[in-house]
């Protein structure tokens, strides 16, 4: 069944988008015309998101917004990682079934996506619910000769097989070596798709034709995306730490098995800043949702804070910075509030500034969705309309207009949520 024709006319603006694969900004051509494959990785659920998770999930959801505000269909994927070395290392620590450990975060993870406004994934492929196409792949590529076992069983994928390093820039012979973690790899050229059980792995495992085990965390991500939006994905987006390994790893497998060169474009987020370093649960430099809102935080001054920085920058996160963005949060609503109380009187024209703030919002957003931009230019419209007002009026009618092209931004950042103008 053929996808509708385009109904905005924003899609006549063409997207520019950076390509990690390709190191440069390209024009944004989809696969199939009208409709956008999108794979964003999604969380690993032994602990709560912290803010620098969801700085990532919040491009992912701008993205759709956008690509759906120009007119395309858009599907997109957001795996949930389930079977996983961390996974196992806290479900020990707390001495309770792993089971029970990821869904007790994964529905964390749903509800703070819903109090971040963030909108839903077509797909949330969980990873231990797919533990048969993992194997099915993994045979796959063992019959084609791209993987190979060791004496114990453990299924690798040999990275020379493939084109190896295009997305980080790393070779199996150059400083791949300094970057891999042990867990992973059983030699620093190749990189594990099936694990054999050990007695440390507790129930996480299953039975397959290699042996008892359990996946490696690289291909789950090549099994899902190949399993739900095929060969043909459009966007990949992640986080910038995932490049290397995680990206450069399911990327091979998705080579060897299509044994084509994997098409579409590869947007990473940059780190989120706290105390001068990268946000991490490692560092233990990092706020969750949750520790903000028990503060009294506005979620939606958070949402509207982790997008304000274009994201290929990093965003220096402060609860200075935080108590500054509520501020213009309650500005904004403030503002609307006055339009839906204008007496009518006034009558001047409001068109020209309507008609430069959105050149300026969509124009900033083609670019490569630079978020900074547009925002700046949204909050900038509102104070020349709010002075333009005092001097002359304004009649319901304009009111109505600019209050419509606030809603239609808002559509798009999702920052004041849904507005009551009753």
């Amino acid at each position: 069944m053929p996808y509708p024709k385009l109904k905005k006319k924003y899609i006549d603006m063409k997207l520019r988008v950076f390509n990690s694969l390709t190191k440069k900004k390209e024009a944004f051509e989809p696969a199939e015309a009208g409709i956008v494959r999108l794979y964003t990785c999604g969380p690993t659920v032994y602990n709560y998101a912290h803010i620098g998770n969801f700085r990532t999930f919040l491009f992912g959801d701008l993205l759709k917004r956008w690509l759906q505000h120009k007119g395309y269909k858009v599907i997109k994927v957001m795996n949930i990682t389930d079977v996983d070395e961390k996974t196992i290392e806290w479900s020990r620590r707390r001495k309770i079934p792993w089971k029970r450990l990821a869904k007790k975060y994964e529905r964390a993870f749903f509800e703070d996506l819903i109090t971040l406004n963030i909108e839903a994934a077509d797909h949330y492929p969980r990873t231990s619910d797919h533990i048969n196409e993992i194997q099915i792949l993994t045979m796959k590529l063992l019959k084609k000769g791209y993987a190979f076992k060791d004496e114990t069983g453990n299924v690798f994928l040999n990275v020379h097989k493939v084109d190896y390093g295009r997305l980080s820039g790393l070779k199996p012979k150059s400083k791949l070596r300094a970057k891999i973690k042990r867990e992973d790899y059983k030699d620093p050229k190749h990189f594990v798709l099936w694990k054999i059980w050990d007695n440390h792995d507790a129930d996480m495992c299953w039975e397959s034709e290699t042996g008892k085990g359990r996946p490696g965390w690289h291909v789950e991500c090549a099994a899902l995306e190949l399993n739900y939006l095929g060969e043909k994905v459009d966007i990949h987006c992640g986080g910038i730490d995932l490049i290397f390994p995680h990206h450069e790893n399911s990327l091979a497998v998705c080579e060897a098995a299509t044994e084509k060169i994997p098409t579409g474009y590869w947007l990473h987020v940059k780190h989120l800043i706290s105390d001068g370093k990268k946000m991490s649960k490692s560092l233990g430099n990092f706020y969750t949702l949750r520790d903000l809102i028990k503060k009294g935080y506005n979620p939606l001054a958070i949402r509207l804070l982790l997008l304000s920085t274009y994201y290929r920058n990093s965003l220096d996160f402060t609860i200075d910075s935080l108590k500054m963005t509520e501020k213009k949060l309650d500005y904004l609503k403030f503002f609307l509030e006055r339009l839906d109380e204008v007496n009518g009187e006034g009558s001047t024209e409001y068109s020209s500034l309507i008609k430069d703030v959105k050149r300026q919002v969509w124009s900033a957003l083609d670019n490569d969705l630079n978020s900074s931009i547009a925002l700046t230019a949204i909050f900038k419209f509102v104070k020349n309309v709010e002075k333009k007002i005092e001097i002359h009026g304004i009649t319901k009618d304009e009111s109505k207009k600019i209050k419509n092209v606030l809603m239609d931004f808002n559509s798009i950042f999702g920052f004041i949520g849904e507005y009551d103008d009753n």
